[in-house]
């Protein structure tokens, strides 16, 4: 097939440069255009257009910044498959930037594999699935932030079974009452391995966070029902109540 054609824009030339060669080895993404600031990413889109499938945009740059791309984009008539990339975050801004067109969100520091994961995604999708992209983008994005706040080292095995776990509970609330029945063997499977070296490396990641995360986070999270001065969390309260947690405060917000 057709490789992707992709235009990446953030004032960290480092890391521009770093996603780049990265996908000089690729099958299949290409990297077509390249932009530190927002008054020169505007015309470089305008100018390319016709040749980009996938735009990888920072919000927070000098001159002009992400919001000020998106904005211009849909004036211009734009429309075009965007991944934002960003440290900062937060409910309400990723609603904001998420009525302006973007379709996915991935929390700085990323896995360069998971950055190319999600622009094959979002540019081979044969149906127009922009709700269901943004509200996975608000969670993968809430999720990654809180277990950052835990505590929890983002290269452990533990930390990708955690979050693709609360990520199944909090869209499937069925698997609540079977987290060992139901989704161990399902994350098994996802990651071709046992259920029992799921179960240990969620364990294991818990006891990590215990010894490591927010305090105050913790108490926020667990504070009714676990001691947080006295016994960790299970890993069915730990999952499950992070989910129940976000499935709140989305609620509030009205994201889905």
């Amino acid at each position: 097939m057709n490789k992707i054609r992709a235009i990446l824009v953030d004032d960290n030339m480092n890391l521009v440069n770093m996603i780049s060669e990265y996908f000089e080895r690729s099958e299949v993404i290409e990297v077509v255009g390249k932009a530190y600031d927002g008054v020169e990413a505007i015309d470089l889109i305008e100018s390319k257009q016709n040749e980009f499938d996938v735009l990888v945009l920072d919000l927070i740059m000098p001159r002009k910044d992400g919001m000020y791309v998106l904005n211009e984009m849909r004036k211009r008539n734009i429309s075009k498959n965007t991944i934002v990339a960003t440290s900062y975050n937060s409910p309400e801004v990723i609603r904001e930037v998420s009525e302006l067109g973007a379709n996915y969100f991935i929390l700085k520091p990323f896995n360069l594999s998971d950055l190319q994961n999600r622009m094959v995604e979002i540019s081979t999708k044969n149906v127009s699935a922009k709700n269901i992209d943004l509200g996975k983008g608000n969670l993968q994005v809430s999720i990654t932030r809180l277990l950052h706040q835990l505590g929890i080292p983002s290269h452990i095995k533990g930390y990708q079974y955690i979050r693709e776990g609360i990520g199944i509970v909090y869209s499937k609330p069925e698997f609540i009452g079977g987290i060992t029945k139901d989704l161990y063997p399902e994350l098994a499977c996802k990651y071709n391995t046992t259920v029992s070296r799921v179960e240990r490396a969620i364990r294991h990641a818990i006891e990590v966070s215990w010894n490591r995360g927010d305090l105050k986070i913790m108490e926020d999270i667990f504070g009714h029902s676990v001691d947080v001065d006295k016994t960790k969390p299970t890993n069915s309260e730990f999952i499950v109540t992070i989910a129940d947690k976000l499935k709140i405060e989305f609620d509030k917000i009205g994201v889905r």
